[in-house]
């Protein structure tokens, strides 16, 4: 069992940046692909970005050039850097970690640009 636990959510005008924190409470997650998700009202939860322990990290197009997701396994931390920043990327964002046939979510972290 690994639990997830995200943070930096926040409030912040349009053009602006944040940075989103999982933090595992299992050391093993340096083994499992890292995942960031969001989910808008009335929209499906989306895939933001995504990072195996080894291998390429896939974005979403909305994601590309502003977003980066980044893993520190000392730390059993993953991260996700959202830069200028826009309005509907208002969501609720989620950390997955997935290993085989295992996959945990954290609670998630509400982040809200203003226009």
């Amino acid at each position: 069992q690994v639990q997830l636990v995200e943070s930096g959510g926040d409030l912040v005008q349009a053009g602006g940046s944040l940075r989103l924190s999982c933090a595992a409470s299992s050391g093993i997650f340096k083994f499992y692909t890292l995942g960031w998700y969001r989910s808008a009202p009335g929209k499906q939860r989306e895939l933001v970005a995504e990072m195996p322990p080894v291998g390429i990290t896939i974005y979403a197009d909305s994601a590309k050039g502003r977003f980066t997701i980044s893993r520190d396994s000392a730390k059993k931390t993953g991260y996700l850097q959202l830069n200028n920043l826009k309005p509907e990327d208002t969501a609720v964002y989620y950390c997955n970690a997935k290993g085989g046939d295992l996959a945990y979510w954290g609670q998630g972290t509400q982040v809200t640009v203003s226009s």
